[in-house]
């Protein structure tokens, strides 16, 4: 187990790569070309000046996260081999400058749903949220305008301005567009790419849908572990792969997560470890790593972790707003950081238990 933070690089982010490397244990950053758009090349250049940064503060890049799936690919519109040689172009270049993980998604329209950015908790930090009879009374063109004004000034993952301008646009996209239509287009997505992975030992990590249902009726397919099977069983090669987002799977509480993890060994590149708590079926919100801060038994998750061998990257995943840190939502550094000593304490724990 490689334990990691993400980081969206020094114009972007508040948490600075100084002050990740003075968390205990980590020793890598997930990263990403956070201005480029979906579809867009990234040259080797530009990939060698971020590694190159990264280096010189004495870490490493473990993976990227993300390279964007352009919404024609999604689709399989009249584009998508264009979108896609792009996207080949972009792991070849990655593959030459020696990194071999790319997390992605293959949601439509929105990357990840929430209701607050900042919903105040007892304790007075604050955290993401969702609320399903909220989300309901929303108009999707709206979605955007309802959060923005809680994004602490920063530029969110998936929730970039310009592509919520055109979120009219996206829908209109994905009107034809169903559970089966997404899985075959994403199958055609993996089998262009898998030669290019193979070459350059690049494992795909497929992030899940969150919330793991259809939001707005758009089609939401990676949400549990028979639909991760299919995935899997489609374009059977071990570069084909998942991130294993304990909060994203555990938004559905049918999903016995670490029953989940152990049926995916080997093909688990890639885990987002973090904590929800449930108010009711219909709401729920981020919690402290800790256990019994939330709903999710997070000892039984590391556990599941090490009895398949887990050697991946893993990172704390979405944090609270503590200590009067103004970041970007979930992405600050201080309740990260005790994320990841957490879970750091636990994996120590469980690997002398078995020793």
């Amino acid at each position: 187990m490689e334990m990691t933070l993400r980081w969206y690089g020094s114009k972007f982010d508040t948490v600075t790569l100084k002050q990740i490397r003075q968390i205990p244990g980590v020793k890598g950053v997930i990263t990403t070309l956070y201005d480029k758009a979906a579809g867009e090349v990234w040259s080797r250049d530009e990939i060698k000046k971020l590694k190159d940064e990264v280096e010189k503060s004495g870490l490493y890049i473990s993976g990227i996260e993300s390279v964007n799936v352009h919404d024609e690919i999604k689709t399989g519109g009249e584009n998508r081999d264009k979108y896609i040689d792009n996207y080949i172009e972009t792991l070849e270049n990655l593959g030459k400058e020696d990194i071999h993980l790319v997390c992605y998604n293959f949601m439509p329209v929105f990357d990840w749903t929430r209701s607050e950015l900042n919903r105040k908790r007892s304790d007075g930090s604050t955290v993401l949220a969702y609320n399903q009879d909220d989300i309901d009374k929303i108009v999707p063109e709206k979605m955007f305008e309802s959060i923005s004004k809680d994004m602490n000034g920063t530029v969110m993952p998936g929730w970039e301005p310009e592509r919520m301008e055109k979120v009219k646009e996206l829908f209109k996209m994905y009107e034809d567009i169903d559970d089966e239509k997404l899985f075959e287009n994403l199958k055609y997505f993996l089998e262009k790419i898998m030669p290019v992975c193979n070459k350059y030992d690049i494992k795909m990590a497929i992030h899940p849908d969150d919330p793991a249902w259809s939001v707005f009726g758009l089609p939401r397919i990676i949400i549990n572990k028979e639909n991760i099977l299919r995935m899997m069983n489609m374009v059977d090669d071990v570069h084909n792969g998942v991130t294993f987002c304990s909060g994203s799977y555990g938004t559905n509480r049918n999903n016995d997560l670490p029953d989940m993890i152990r049926s995916l060994k080997g093909r688990i590149h890639f885990a987002h470890v973090r904590n929800l708590k449930f108010n009711s079926d219909r709401d729920f919100e981020e919690a402290a790593h800790l256990s019994s801060d939330g709903s999710f038994d997070m000892y039984e998750i590391m556990k599941a972790l090490y009895d398949i061998g887990f050697d991946g990257p893993i990172r704390p995943d979405h944090g609270r707003m503590i200590w009067d840190e103004v970041a970007m939502p979930g992405y600050g550094l201080y309740d990260r950081a005790l994320g990841a000593a957490y879970l750091n304490g636990l994996w120590e724990a469980i690997e002398k238990q078995n020793k």
